[in-house]
């Protein structure tokens, strides 16, 4: 049998068509628009998720056996507020998790209702990307969108309804609206008492691997394919792409480079970061993890490449950065693009170069943005140090993980051995996985990643190097506390 792994992710929705071995039959990719109306904000159409995903399946199948689709699951972006009215059309354009017009709200919650508070409730702290914080500036500054809501929902929930027509989503994601009370898998009314809206407003939770139901009649015609195809409940993108790296269980750990990074640390049980700067959610095979989020990792080399340098040549713009090299470079870059999340929570910070002289290089600062990048996740991972966790290796993916330089960085500046996956397909790969179990193919998540997860190769770090960088960290983490004062004078 095939099953269709839905990536839903910010700049594009990523197909693929995987057979119950394991092996990629097809992909492609559609992309979508992504709006900036403010500085700091960031949204988009839900309708172009949707044309994008109803496009894009035929596409995917042409030329195989559509009789032989059983499931179909998705991994999706985190945190985005979809809001519909009582005739399920969308109301606003989805507010993304990268969007960063809530800091009032963030300091209400974190401030007036109180950390401690929020932390009993859900194990989270409020963060700007979260929903919660959104649904609270809807109230505010679009009451009468807000009057209109009838259901709320997350990006790849949305698609989910598309196909199936089921109000739905899953623990991992629903973890990330600041509304689930995650120990105990179920909403927290007190949270909802607090953001205005009630439980009917909010959709049904199922675990990630678990089926929500199957093709509308209408879009199993237009897709070509049967009414019996099985729509599981999928997962939150890092918790997918945690599955199709096979992070699951007790100590995994995954870090991912993607547009945003994580450190991705899985759990048989809950547990909760007492400073809150890991997010303590549910995980996709059943159980929880801690995740470090960094809200601007691989895009922080695309901005460089793209937007500073003009060009596409990533291989070229490293070529230059050798070994002697790691280590040894005085130019710093503070990967905060988008403000940042973990461990600082801090919506006002800005990125920042420092430490130019004459002879500073392209390619030193080429270096310092791949460095800072992997200095911002040794912030995340010295927190679940802090908290007794040893971590000695660890799987990597996401598009910054192709960089073999880049790798080389993050594992010496980590001090861990990297492994990546023989296919690193992310989040789809992990929502097509989460289908196979809902299908019955395999008996658990943690029996499909047994099974299909294969790795590729291994970077070890170089003790010279990784002695070098831990000098560089030192340094790097004295930048942002001498520049936090500075920050919001410059909005």
């Amino acid at each position: 049998m095939l099953y269709i792994g839905i990536d839903l992710g910010t700049s594009a929705v990523k197909l693929l068509l995987m057979d119950e071995e394991g092996r990629i039959q097809n992909e492609l990719s559609r992309e979508y628009p992504l709006e900036f109306p403010q500085p700091g904000w960031s949204q988009q159409a839900p309708e172009d998720w949707k044309n994008a995903v109803l496009e894009g399946i035929p596409a995917l199948l042409n030329g195989f056996d559509k009789s032989q689709v059983a499931g179909i699951g998705a991994g999706g972006q985190m945190h985005g507020l979809v809001v519909l009215d009582e005739n399920d059309q969308v109301i606003r354009p989805a507010i993304l998790w990268n969007d960063g017009r809530t800091a009032a709200e963030v300091d209400y919650l974190n401030e007036t209702i109180g950390r401690e508070k929020l932390s009993a409730l859900t194990a989270n702290i409020a963060f700007a990307g979260f929903t919660a914080p959104k649904i609270l500036w809807m109230r505010k500054n679009e009451p009468e969108n807000f009057a209109r809501i009838r259901k709320i929902m997350l990006p790849k929930d949305y698609i989910n309804y598309v196909l199936t027509g089921v109000h739905c989503t899953d623990y991992s994601d629903a973890s990330g609206m600041l509304l689930l009370d995650v120990k105990n898998k179920c909403w927290s009314r007190e949270m909802l008492d607090i953001c205005g809206i009630t439980e009917d407003q909010m959709p049904r939770l199922f675990e990630s691997y678990e089926a929500v139901g199957t093709l509308r009649p209408e879009i199993a015609q237009e897709l070509g394919l049967s009414e019996k195809v099985v729509v599981c409940a999928g997962a939150g993108d890092n918790a997918a792409a945690a599955v199709g790296t096979g992070t699951v269980g007790e100590g995994g750990c995954n870090i991912s480079l993607g547009t945003s990074g994580t450190l991705f640390i899985s759990s048989d049980h809950f547990g909760v970061d007492p400073h809150n700067a890991l997010h303590a959610f549910a995980h996709a095979d059943g159980h929880y993890h801690l995740m470090g989020c960094m809200l601007s990792a691989a895009s922080c080399n695309k901005w460089w490449m793209d937007e500073i340098l003009g060009s596409q040549d990533y291989a070229g713009a490293q070529k230059d950065i050798t070994d002697d090299k790691l280590g040894c470079n005085h130019v710093y870059f503070l990967p905060y693009l988008m403000g940042e999340r973990s461990p600082i929570n801090d919506t006002n910070a800005r990125s920042v170069f420092v430490g130019m002289t004459m002879d500073t290089s392209r390619a030193d600062m080429t270096q310092a943005v791949l460095e800072g990048v992997a200095f911002a996740i040794r912030d995340s991972f010295e927190v679940a140090r802090s908290l007794g966790l040893d971590i000695r290796r660890s799987m990597i993916c996401g598009g910054g993980a192709k960089s073999p330089l880049w790798k080389k960085i993050m594992a010496n500046v980590l001090n861990v051995e990297l492994t990546t996956p023989v296919s690193e397909q992310g989040p789809g790969m992990g929502g097509a996985m989460l289908a196979m179990v809902a299908c019955g193919a395999y008996p658990s998540v943690q029996a499909v990643c047994a099974k299909l997860v294969q790795t590729a190769d291994a970077v070890t770090p170089d003790p010279e190097i990784a002695g070098r960088y831990e000098e560089r960290y030192r340094q790097f983490s004295k930048l942002y506390p001498a520049l936090k004062g500075v920050f919001p004078q410059l909005l």
